[in-house]
Order: C-alpha cells, then structure tokens, then sequence
C-alpha cells in the first residue's frame, strides 16, 4: 500500500535519513523502532510532507504513479495518509468534540463526520464523557486518545502515529496499544513510531530497527523481539 525507496531526509548539513526504503503492507502494523536520533520520526515527517529537503520517492496505491514527497501535506492527507504527531499537538483552547471536528477539514459529509465523531467515542468512551472539556484540561492519556481519534477523523487508510506512548504511565501504555490493534482490525493500516521496542514490536507484523538514519535490522515483529541483538539494545538484554 505505501512503498518507501531510497528515502534521505537533510537539516542543513545533517543527512537525517540515509537511504531508507521500507513496505507498509494494506492492513499490516509496521513500526520503525530505534534510540533518538534515528531517524524514525523525520522518516514519517517526510511521508507527511512537513519536510522539504527529502529525495527518495514515497508510492502509495491511493495516488497512482505519484510521488507523496512532491505534494503538500493536504494533499497527502486527501489521498488517506495521516499523521498523528509526537507530543498530541491537540488545540487546548477547544473542546474534545472541536478538535474532532478539526481533524475532518477535509471533509463535505456532514451525517458521516457525525458518524466518525460517534465511533471514535466507541473507541474512547473517556473522550464521549469528556466532550465539552476543553482539550488543555484532559490529562496525558486522554490528550493522546484526542489526538489518535482527531486523525481518525480525517477517515484514512494509513495511519502514522510519531510516538504514541511518549510520557504516559504503563497501564495507559497498554491501553494505547490496545486501541492501536482495534484500529488496525479495523481494516486501518498503521505505521508506528515508537521508542517502547518491547511494545511496539508485540502488536507489528513487521519491524524495521533505524540506527543513524539508516535500516541496520528487519523482520517480523516476533522475530525481531527475540533476535539477541535487538534485545541486547532495545530490550534490556
């Protein structure tokens, strides 16, 4: 569904991203895992079109014979790419249900964003309880439900979630994870990012491991999570 070749990413004279090419299978979980610094996040970044100097090409079944790395972010998202970034980024001065609706912009049909909206509370019945909160006063976890749920929102086919786990406590952890699985039985596509090797290598059907801006190990994720040199690094041995 979303082919990756020969992906270099720069900042100024720092070569990010060094000839990454990786698969997203229609329905998978993928996930990139590594240290910071790794490239994992500039990686998506670029498939999101929020950096410019990229080269590579990014294919997706949804834009034939188009390359995602010469569009703009909204026209990615059009196509049914989305990102939901490191850190939420919700908008805290709008309630729960603002944010949602933020996240369907692109979209004319009002009866079925009314729909999303009431299948993205199924998924987060804490968000429903919640919907007249403004999203500043939702703690960690349920700013992280707010912003999974607002790219939800924008109906896509791939899903990439930068870091999902980041800074919440591990029963919320595992409940962020949980979700992502639901998602993805779904029908959801999903590439991950995520530090949470042990985690994020669990629910993948197929792991990349970035060192320095380049692919150094591949798999699937049970492969991956006993392989000695990923639990050497990444898994506390």
């Amino acid at each position: 569904m979303l082919k990756i070749r020969d992906l270099n990413v720069h900042y100024g004279g720092i070569h990010a991203v060094k000839g990454v090419s990786i698969d997203v299978p229609k329905g998978k979980v993928v996930t990139l895992i590594g240290a910071n610094g790794a490239g994992k996040s500039s990686t998506i970044r670029a498939i999101s079109g929020l950096l410019k100097e990229t080269s590579g090409e990014v294919s997706f079944e949804g834009l034939a014979n188009a390359n995602l790395l010469k569009k703009t972010p909204e026209e990615i998202v059009k196509a049914g790419v989305v990102m939901c970034p490191e850190g939420r980024r919700i908008l805290p001065h709008l309630t729960v249900e603002e944010n949602l609706h933020l996240g369907a912009y692109i979209r004319t049909d009002k009866d079925g964003v009314k729909d999303d909206i009431r299948w993205v509370y199924e998924l987060f019945p804490r968000l429903k309880e919640r919907s007249w909160q403004k999203g500043g006063t939702l703690s960690g976890g349920e700013q992280q439900m707010l912003a999974v749920g607002r790219a939800l929102m924008s109906r896509p086919d791939v899903i990439m979630l930068d870091e999902p786990s980041l800074g919440l406590a591990p029963l919320l952890v595992k409940e962020v994870f949980d979700i992502i699985q639901e998602i993805n039985s779904q029908g959801k596509t999903v590439l991950l990012v995520e530090q949470n090797a042990f985690a994020a290598l669990k629910i993948a059907d197929y792991a990349y491991v970035l060192e320095v801006g380049s692919v150094v190990l591949e798999g699937t994720g049970q492969d991956l999570l006993s392989d000695s040199r990923v639990k050497e690094a990444y898994l506390g041995g």
